[in-house]
This record gives structure tokens, sequence and C-alpha cells, in this order.
């Protein structure tokens, strides 16, 4: 897919969490390149010290506009957060290889922790208009971090679990009683990595499908720094550019 560089204007800001930031751009000119669930995007951040862009996933794309689920965590993230309507920023996008799609596929369970549901609400918005109703997992370490309930609701089943048990079930996404409960075809996740690993694992175990979009982290996005490389069973591997979507049956987890 071909990659190109926008000047991107910010149209609005949320909070939908604590430490957490919603923003929605749209390009000054021209439309939205077309992108797939699983994507990301390589922001410029003109932040002191900062001197690389900032790897960011694809929150969703509507109407020529493209959303960005942002946690602030360092200072390039904390710059992002602070942005305003109207401020612009530079971008390369659509970057990387994201989630499959199979016609066969009805049953998909997208398991996310923290900001890492951010692919997941554009592949469920994606999976619900190709006809396939998802079901969502959702983990969070208190209730006031979970992220955009109601929306995913809108898409799909919304399960939750809070390590405190202040929403959902108490306890781990692998700790759900959804596991015993139900069976899927294909599980989809994106969130810590020891999360994703647990994931990979359960699904394994019970003769799931499963893919997991890696967090590794990034320089360049494009594949040429390789500070980002995971090594798999079939080598060494790009995770921005030949990624950051794997089958775990690839990954030596």
């Amino acid at each position: 897919m071909k990659k190109h560089i926008l000047n991107l204007t910010v149209t609005k800001v949320e909070a939908p969490a604590s430490a957490f930031v919603l923003l929605r751009m749209r390009p000054v000119e021209g439309r939205m390149p077309a992108c797939e669930p699983g994507q990301f995007a390589q922001l410029r951040v003109d932040a002191p010290g900062v001197f690389l862009r900032r790897p960011i996933s694809i929150h969703d794309v509507e109407d020529d506009e493209v959303s960005f689920l942002v946690q602030t965590v360092g200072e390039g993230t904390r710059w992002l957060a602070s942005l305003k309507v109207g401020n612009a920023v530079n971008a390369v996008m659509p970057l990387g290889r994201g989630f499959t799609f199979y016609p066969e596929t009805h049953q998909v369970l997208l398991v996310g922790g923290g900001v890492g549901v951010a692919p997941l609400y554009f592949l469920g918005k994606t999976l619900k208009e190709r006809g396939v109703r998802p079901t969502f997992l959702l983990g969070a370490r208190t209730r006031d971090m979970l992220l955009r309930l109601d929306d995913f609701r809108e898409l799909g089943d919304v399960f939750v679990t809070t390590e405190d048990g202040s929403e959902g079930e108490r306890g781990f996404v692998t700790q759900h009683s959804l596991w015993s409960e139900r069976s899927f075809d294909l599980v989809q996740t994106c969130g810590p990595g020891p999360m994703m690993r647990a994931v990979a694992h359960l699904a394994t175990d019970k003769g799931m499908s499963c893919e997991a979009s890696l967090e590794n982290r990034m320089a360049c996005g494009v594949g040429a720094c390789l500070c980002c490389v995971e090594d798999t069973r079939h080598g060494h591997r790009c995770v921005c550019a030949e990624g950051p979507v794997f089958d775990v049956a690839e990954l030596k987890w």
C-alpha cells in the first residue's frame, strides 16, 4: 500500500479517560488515503529534545478524518495530547501490515488492554461493515481507564475485566469466563506484550487462530533502522514494515 506524507489539521480533541486523548484530524489538502485496521502513522512531534516521530495506531477513519487514541507516557505523547483544534501535524501513513480478514470467519473475538484497544475500534467497525458482528474483550486496571465502551457496544458484544474489579469481572482478560463459555474462529489482540502472549497461548491451546499487533519500539516506521526487529520462526522481521500484525504461529512465544 502506498505511503503518503500528509499535513493534518486537528478538528476535534476529546479526553475519553485520564491520561488519554482522542485526536481527530483531516488532511490540509486532498483526501485521506485508504487505510487498513491495524496500520499506523508516524506523527512528527515538535517538542524540545524529541527527534523521532511517534508511531500511533489508526483508531478510525471516516469521512476523510482519521482518529488517533493517544496515551500520555512521555514527552512526545504529551506534546500530541496538548494539541488544540486548528493545530497542524505532519504524518507519514498508512504504514505496516494490518489485521487479516477471512471470508469464512464469522466468530471473531477482539481482545484489547489499555491503549491497545485503539486499533480494535477500526477493526471492529470494518468487520461489522463486512457482515461480521465482533465480540470485544477489553481490560484495564480500573474502570476509569476503560476507553469508549459505549462506542464499542455499537459494534458488537462487549465484555470487560478490571484488575481491581471496579467494572466487569475482576482479573485479567485471560481469566474472563467468556473463554470457557464460547468458542471463536479467530482471536485478534493488541495491548501490552505479556497480555498478548497470554492471549496467544490461551487461544492456541483452545484451537483458535490468533493474530497479535506487536508494539515493539519503532523509530523509522519503514524497516530501515531495524530497531523494532522481532525474532520469528521465519527469521528476523521488522515489525514496522512486515507487521505490526502477525499470526502468533509465526512468533517464538
